[in-house]
């Protein structure tokens, strides 16, 4: 049994359907471009916003929720934790539409029979206003990892939904003047990797802007501490064209997650003989620069990915996508301008003291 394909309610990244972010959202439109593209994704499919639209409409629930949140004063910060809770708990515990959830618990057991088995998943939200051209809603919505069982998962989508309302959420959108009519929310669904190293790379450096240059950060375990910032990790500064490393600075790596073998993660210390190794070979470097050049030339412009190493796959096979997004920083500049700013300084010697800088480093 596969992933069933052209349904209403849900996407298989590998359906060969056309996939747009007013069905999929920002992440899990990337995923099925990426896919498409014979990138190597772990395999999984989208609820589609079509699901949550449902949801909020044909129980008035959209409708409860505009009006919580109306004359709502942004730099209150008491009153949006309030109210954003309440939205939240009216969503975790609304009823799921029945053909929705036969539709969404279809699609799961096709992966399980894919994967040979109840494999764990990750369950990842993927809101229709992600990566808009001048913002990033990186980290905005939740994430769940390691989530076993079709139980579960369900619940871990209702969460998915409910993150749209975070206090954060709310706020990041009204400063940013980005309305919540229209907002939608798609999930992704995908097999769990199991990460022995991952991380982020940009194919640019965010530190000038340099676009002849790819920068990949890497550390032990799952990448959710890289991303958030809890572990200083692994950063590699390579030339695109010759994927030669100009510079590298290997941390100190006190902390990786890690799954408990029970359906969750755990965050566990680094084994000494691991802690100042670099969490990267330099052949799965190159692999990684090379995954990440593949993605920039695809979308045509610069991207900021989150890759990882699978410890259960053969070298050469392991080194997976789990998500392509267009860099929001540097990329809306033209790249005369942003030649210029590499040009000043001392060159390399000014890149490399620019990012030992940020790691802490003098």
């Amino acid at each position: 049994m596969s992933i069933p394909l052209n349904q209403t309610y849900t996407f298989a990244f590998d359906s060969g359907d056309e996939p747009t972010i007013e069905r999929l959202g920002g992440k899990c439109n990337s995923l099925a471009i990426m896919t498409s593209a014979g990138m190597p994704v772990p395999p999984g499919f989208a609820i589609t916003t079509d699901a949550f639209d449902k949801v909020m409409t044909e129980t008035r629930l959209g409708a409860r929720i505009a009006e919580i949140l109306v004359g709502l004063d942004e730099h209150d910060v008491a009153e949006v934790d309030r109210r954003a809770a309440h939205v939240r708990e009216l969503i975790l515990t609304q009823e799921i539409p029945t053909d929705v959830r036969d539709e969404v618990v279809l699609a799961y057991r096709g992966l399980m029979d894919r994967c040979g088995g109840d494999v764990a998943v990750a369950v990842r939200s993927s809101a229709t206003a992600e990566d808009l051209p001048d913002a990033s809603f990186a980290g905005q919505q939740d994430t769940y990892l390691w989530i076993v069982g079709e139980v579960n998962a369900l619940h871990k989508v209702r969460e998915c939904w409910a993150s749209l309302y975070t206090a954060r959420a709310i706020t990041y959108r009204m400063a940013n003047a980005i309305p919540d009519e229209g907002l939608s929310m798609a999930v992704a669904v995908q097999k769990m990797v199991n990460s022995r190293s991952s991380g982020v790379a940009m194919t640019l450096d965010p530190q000038t802007g340099d676009r002849t240059k790819i920068v990949i950060e890497s550390s032990w375990g799952l990448g959710e501490m890289v991303v958030s910032g809890e572990v200083t990790p692994d950063n590699f500064l390579l030339d695109k064209v010759m994927l030669s490393v100009v510079t590298r600075a290997i941390s100190e790596k006190a902390e990786e997650l890690v799954p408990s073998g029970r359906g969750s993660i755990v965050r566990r210390p680094v084994d000494d003989d691991r802690r100042g190794a670099p969490s990267l070979s330099d052949e799965e470097l190159l692999a990684v620069a090379r995954l990440a050049k593949a993605a920039e030339r695809h979308y045509g412009k610069p991207q900021d990915i989150e890759w990882a190493i699978d410890a259960d796959l053969a070298d050469g096979e392991n080194v997976l996508l789990l998500q392509a997004r267009p860099e929001t920083v540097w990329s809306p500049k033209s790249p005369t301008n942003t030649i210029a700013v590499t040009s000043q300084g001392s060159g390399i010697a000014a890149i490399a003291k620019s990012m030992l800088s940020s790691l802490g480093i003098r």
